[in-house]
C-alpha cells in the first residue's frame, strides 16, 4: 500500500506540474486524501476523488475520477482544488 502510495504522488505531482499547479505541501494531507481515493477505488473500481459524490451512473460519475474535471477551474477560482490535494 505504501509503494502504491508513493506511485500515486509521483503522478499527482506529475500531472500538477503539467497543469500550472502545485501538489499540496502538506504531506499528511495528501497521504490522506490518497488512502481515500484508494478506498473508493477498492469498493467502486474507480478512484474517485474523495471530495466527490458518487451517483452510481459510470458515464455521469466519469468526471470526478482524480484529477477530476474541475480541478484546474477550482484551484485557479479558490486556491485550492475542493480537496485539497492540488494548491494554486
Amino acid at each position: 500500500m505504501e509503494e502504491k502510495i508513493k506511485n500515486l504522488i509521483k503522478d499527482y505531482e506529475k500531472f500538477a506540474q503539467e497543469n500550472g499547479l502545485k501538489l499540496n505541501p502538506d504531506k499528511k494531507i495528501v497521504e490522506n486524501i490518497i488512502k481515500a481515493m484508494l478506498k473508493k477505488e477498492e469498493l467502486l473500481g474507480e478512484r474517485y476523488c474523495p471530495c466527490r459524490r458518487t451517483s452510481g451512473d459510470i458515464e455521469k460519475d466519469k468526471d470526478i475520477i482524480c484529477p477530476c474535471k474541475m480541478c484546474t477551474r477550482e484551484v485557479e477560482d479558490n486556491g485550492h482544488c475542493h480537496c485539497n490535494l492540488f494548491v494554486k
